[in-house]
């Protein structure tokens, strides 16, 4: 008897679990839906809670790891006897500020997100269940990337910096940054550039990090700007144009210029040649520009191009420390 206590202490013959989706495959503001199924095992447990939770891989300051950022109970306490079979139906809301992992359905390399199942059991080892999910980009964010990418720029990278952004209000312990090597037309003026969005219901931050070449007797310093896209002048508006004159005025080119795209004042971008404020990671000191003007037609395709894929999520998660594997 005491043997058997102690082996349902380490979880031995207790209840499996298993969260199965509905469509891994979702956007921000919208959710996951799926079924957690609980089996129980060869004897009765006390169930005290069932939770989801989203989990990404966070880069600090001293290293990276990974961190919960959105965690909803599924159900509270109940008795789950031996053998039983229980199916806990769920909608999962997805922030608005969730990062982006893929585009055109393929992984941005340094992207990896789960939906983690924890099934708390009284007087045992918990359980859990962790399943890979896939993050879209709203019609915005999609319409600048597509835009950087009609004009030559080349994905590089993308990861997740811990902080907060100046100036710029987050629900999250973090931002996105998804960064570009210039086109040839850009690359004697800048090295790369940053593209953060921060999304809610109305529309989309979008925060851009130009990383700018120097000069003969002058040093490279970065430009920045900062600009908000409503949800509903997204099909209204011709993004290529206008990312072209955002590239422009950072590149230093046609400065004062208001462009048909209606970019905005001069000096929408700021040069910062220092550190961004403590506690805010890289962006740091630029000036809001103005809105986006309209015009007629939105961009299409060509993202892709330069994008690498992802690791498989069995590789990402592999050096985690925690018990959890993506479901094969």
């Amino acid at each position: 008897m005491v043997f058997k206590k102690m082996m349902r202490a380490f979880g031995v013959g207790g209840p499996s679990v298993d969260t199965v989706l509905a469509n891994p495959n979702t956007r921000p503001g919208l959710t996951l839906d799926g079924q957690v199924r609980i089996l129980g095992g060869d004897h009765d447990a006390a169930i005290e809670q069932v939770i989801l939770g989203l989990v990404t891989r966070v880069e600090h300051e001293h290293g990276d790891g990974f961190v919960e950022f959105h965690r909803v109970p599924v159900a509270g306490a109940f008795q789950l006897r031996a053998g039983e079979r229980r199916d806990l139906p769920f909608s999962f809301p997805v922030p608005w500020e969730t990062p982006i992992t893929d585009v055109y359905g393929r992984r941005l390399h340094g992207m990896t997100m789960g939906l983690r199942t924890e099934l708390m059991v009284a007087k045992a080892v918990d359980k859990g269940d962790l399943d890979q999910v896939a993050i879209h980009p709203l019609p915005a964010q999609e319409r600048i990337l597509d835009a950087f990418a009609q004009l030559g720029f080349r994905f590089a990278r993308a990861d997740l910096e811990h902080g907060g952004i100046y100036g710029v209000r987050q629900q999250l312990p973090f931002y996105q940054e998804i960064e570009f090597y210039p086109s040839p037309q850009f690359a004697g003026a800048i090295n790369e550039v940053e593209v953060t969005f921060i999304a809610d219901p109305s529309g989309v931050e979008v925060v851009l990090e130009f990383d700018k070449r120097g000069g003969f007797l002058q040093p490279g310093h970065d430009a920045y700007g900062r600009f908000r896209i409503a949800h509903t002048e997204v099909e209204t508006t011709d993004w290529t144009a206008v990312v072209a004159q955002w590239v422009s005025e950072a590149a230093g080119r046609y400065q004062g210029l208001r462009g048909a795209a209606g970019f905005g004042a001069p000096g929408a971008f700021a040069g910062h040649g220092g550190h961004a404020p403590h506690g805010y990671g890289h962006h740091g000191h630029y000036r809001r520009g103005s809105g986006m003007g309209a015009m007629a037609a939105g961009v299409a395709g060509g993202v892709l191009g330069g994008m690498a894929l992802g690791e498989v999520a069995e590789e990402i998660f592999e050096d985690d420390g925690d018990s959890f594997d993506f479901d094969e």
